[in-house]
């Protein structure tokens, strides 16, 4: 009995150094897409007004570009639709059509992933809007060993991958990973 007792002990002390690094978000800030940065795997649909054969749905490739006729890859990486759009009309301004009037508007955002404790864990649409409950929903739900009270978010900010813990109800941005953590007992 004083070895599962010690044994015990000694697990949890193992795993708060590593609880201790993430911290516990309750609401993330208000997600618009006026300010949302592209990314790989966004699609955004780019209208150039009075030229239909630019005019198309264009998915962001792995080095954050997409290829436009005329004017080849544009890097988006990290702008905002508007900041696109004025990239895209500058290169077509450059020789191509005189005084371009351009619109970039998201189409799909990229997906989001979950994986541990959920039936089905993978990548899946994004929908505006997501909870992570609305995540895990979408994932089959959680397995029987599924902690149920919050989970891991993993979000890509810039160079950097911030991690978290978060509440079921915390609202989810295109491209997090969500990890169910599984429960001890």
């Amino acid at each position: 009995m004083n070895r599962r007792k010690t044994l015990a002990l000694l697990l949890t002390a193992a795993a708060l150094p590593g609880c201790a690094a993430l911290t516990v978000r309750r609401g993330d800030e208000s997600f618009s897409a006026r300010d949302y940065r592209l990314a790989a795997e966004d699609r955004v649909r780019l209208i150039v007004f009075g030229q239909d054969s630019l005019s198309n749905i264009y998915m962001v490739d792995g080095s954050g570009s997409i290829t436009v006729p005329l004017i080849g890859a544009v890097s988006v990486e990290g702008l905002t639709t508007t900041q696109a759009a004025e990239r895209v009309a500058g290169r077509l301004a450059s020789g191509f059509i005189r005084e371009p009037r351009v619109t970039v508007e998201i189409d799909t955002y990229r997906p989001f992933y979950i994986m541990g404790e959920v039936s089905r864990g993978g990548q899946y649409d994004y929908v505006a809007g997501m909870s992570v409950e609305t995540a895990i929903a979408i994932a089959g739900g959680f397995t029987p060993r599924a902690v149920r009270s919050s989970v891991t978010v993993s979000r890509k900010i810039g160079d950097e991958t911030d991690r978290f813990n978060a509440p079921i109800d915390y609202t989810l941005r295109p491209g997090d990973t969500v990890i169910v953590r599984e429960r001890w007992f």
